[in-house]
């Protein structure tokens, strides 16, 4: 089974523009967060796939493997999945290039799910956190994920789900985290496949997998990381690396 896992890197962001060229103590922060996936062991080949000449030249400078894409992807998944078409690859991995903290014990639980899969009934695994945060599970910006008996996604939400109308359930909110992992099969259905209304109202990519019929599986990580979106997530950063 041959594992890579590929890093979406976007020069433009909405709230940070160019954060993943800021410095972390010493290297830009999409170098770090190569360095840390590369780090880990678990991948047969890391790639960083980016629309910008900037990145693309960091990452190569600095010794790594990067690759250009074209500029018109909506999401990470689409931009990934260019990159990989015509790799002879089984699972992979998408790792958020805003990151650099992400934990090899997450990674290895999802890698852990597909090698235990020997009916191949899972599309692609990826990672939920507990929220107790009441003003966080009402914002919109946090992506909730609701499960199964078996931890597989039912459904994903910007809203508050499940709806607490009954006031006495013992419930449990989950914020969906963006680490992915994909067979490869899976990961090109969700690059031919038009968008849906669901995926289209909430602009939440992991819908359009459950809108087609796909399996995800849902690993519990109550691991905090920091990702970088704000210059203040930055300083946070620069704390913890130190």
């Amino acid at each position: 089974m041959k594992i890579i896992a590929m890093i979406p890197a976007r020069y433009a962001a909405s709230r940070f523009p160019g954060k993943l060229m800021q410095n972390l103590a010493g290297k830009p922060v999409i170098v770090r967060t190569y360095e840390t996936a590369v780090n880990t062991n678990l991948f047969d080949d890391v790639f960083v796939v980016t629309d910008s000449d900037t990145i693309y030249n960091t990452i190569t400078e600095a010794g790594g493997k990067a690759i250009m894409s074209i500029k018109e992807h909506e999401c990470g998944s689409d931009r990934i999945a260019e990159a990989v078409e015509n790799m002879d690859v089984d699972i992979v991995f998408n790792i958020q290039g805003d990151e650099p903290f992400t934990p090899k014990e997450g990674l290895e639980e999802l890698l852990s799910v597909f090698k235990n899969d020997e009916t191949k009934e899972i599309d692609l695994a990826t990672i939920m956190s507990e929220m107790t945060n009441e003003e966080d599970i009402k914002d919109p910006n946090f992506v909730k994920v609701i499960v199964d008996n078996r931890n597989f996604a039912l459904y994903f939400s910007r809203s508050p789900i499940p709806y607490p109308r009954e006031k006495n359930v013992d419930l449990k909110y989950y914020e969906h985290k963006g680490v992915y992992a994909f067979r490869k099969s899976a990961l090109m259905d969700f690059y031919n496949l038009p968008m849906l209304p669901l995926e289209a109202s909430e602009k939440v990519e992991c819908i359009r997998y459950l809108e087609y019929g796909k399996k995800i599986k849902m690993i519990v990580d109550n691991t905090s990381g920091i990702e970088i979106d704000t210059p203040e997530d930055l300083e946070r950063a620069q704390a913890e690396w130190k």
